[in-house]
């Protein structure tokens, strides 16, 4: 099985964003466990993609982030498909185009980029799924959020891409509602993260307070987000006794450069009264096993949610816009958790009672999330099996005749 996959990876001056690497990571090692040959990765960084997963890798298509740029660079992405010279022979499209006509299919990797605020998202996954149309490509898109803010004209965008897919994949129940809005319904899965590494051996620790915060405040005044939060967190730590850890998902790999995620903790650190100490951004694996270690985990981020859950730890996860609760609201229903906390609540200094009171029922967040991990994972094992069958290579049958490998054949139906 050769395959082509989109993801957002590619460390780029520096700055890893833990989330983004870790649902393609995620999503090579399934398939490399069905029989995957080769792959060529789509990245913002192919050499460091090349050298971090053992891959092939070029550049993405590359959109810019204006819309009328990005719609112009899509026409003429269209029209290289269709057969003309639109673009000039350097450009990245010819390398996609061969690489999707030498594989056996294509994968979006999940992600949360089909929404009107990353239009250049949309054009590069509407666009990916015309050339594996224009090459007779099975196309898969995984684990994605849609929306939910999506305008007239990317909604047609993203009915088109999901249309021209075999199988999608969406992880949240509102991104499900959509798809079915727009007459492509979907699966409803897990992200594709959830279980990275989870089988990986992990020493045993004493439990922490795990705080991963995103620089995304919605407007919200940047002092009062950092006086409430660190008022707070003091609250938690007298509460419980939980040494206070913080991990950027969105931050610098240089030994001591304070940049993305880290400046913001910083500042609460500052704030704090509470010792607290710092685990520096590293790679997915090790994120997601930190993440599952916590006692506690206080996010603004995704991730560290989709890591955590599964493993039971009690998540307080912070929501600044319709976006971030669709995902985190996403994420705590499958695991029977429900510990949203509006930046609002935070900034006014009242997130404290909420914080206290998902810390007190850590026991109850531990039996649900072990009554529910083994139909997960099951559900995760099908799900990847079946992408498995669709991006396959065919075998010959019935005397000869080449028939694509389905679910019938796997007996997973």
């Amino acid at each position: 099985m050769q395959v082509v996959v989109l993801g957002d990876v590619g460390v780029v001056d520096g700055m890893m964003h833990i989330g983004d690497e870790a649902m393609t990571e995620a999503l090579l090692d399934e398939l490399a466990a069905r029989g995957r040959s080769a792959a060529t990765v789509l990245s913002a960084a192919p050499t460091d993609t090349a050298e971090r997963y053992g891959v092939a890798a070029i550049p993405r298509l590359g959109f810019p982030g204006d819309r009328a740029a990005g719609r112009e660079r899509y026409e003429r992405v269209l029209a290289c498909v269709a057969g003309a010279r639109a673009l000039p022979t350097d450009d990245p499209i010819w390398a996609v185009m061969d690489a999707v006509a030498a594989s056996d299919g294509v994968v979006i990797a999940g992600g949360g980029n089909l929404a009107s605020t990353w239009p250049s998202h949309v054009f590069e996954r509407a666009a990916l799924e015309a050339i594996a149309a224009a090459q007779d490509r099975a196309l898969v898109v995984s684990g994605q959020t849609l929306g939910p803010h999506l305008v007239a004209d990317d909604r047609d965008l993203v009915r088109g891409l999901l249309a021209g897919a075999r199988r999608i994949g969406l992880r949240e129940a509102s991104s499900v509602r959509l798809a079915t809005e727009l007459g492509v319904p979907g699966t409803a899965t897990l992200d594709d993260a959830s279980f990275l590494g989870f089988d990986d051996p992990a020493p045993a620790v004493d439990p922490f307070l795990l705080v991963s915060l995103s620089t995304h405040l919605g407007g919200r005044p940047r002092d009062a987000v950092v006086t409430g939060l660190a008022a707070a967190l003091d609250a938690l730590h007298a509460e419980t006794g939980l040494p206070i850890r913080f991990h950027a998902h969105f931050g610098s790999l240089e030994p001591g450069v304070v940049r993305g995620d880290a400046g913001l903790h910083d500042e609460v650190r500052a704030a704090l009264r509470s010792d607290s100490d710092v685990v520096p951004t590293g790679d997915s694996r090790a994120a997601a096993r930190l993440a599952r270690s916590a006692g506690m985990l206080v996010t603004g981020r995704y991730h560290p949610a989709v890591f955590a859950a599964p493993a039971g730890v009690p998540i307080a996860a912070l929501v600044v816009d319709a976006y971030t609760d669709v995902k985190l609201r996403g994420v705590l229903d499958h695991w029977g958790q429900s510990g949203l906390v509006d930046l609002d609540t935070v900034a006014r200094g009242g997130a404290a009672p909420t914080l206290l009171r998902i810390a007190a029922g850590h026991r109850e967040t531990r039996d649900r999330a072990a009554a529910r991990i083994a139909a997960h994972r099951e559900q995760s094992r099908e799900w990847w099996d079946r992408v498995a069958a669709d991006l396959a290579p065919t075998v010959p049958r019935d005397g000869g005749a080449v028939h694509p490998l389905d679910d019938h054949a796997l007996g997973i139906c």
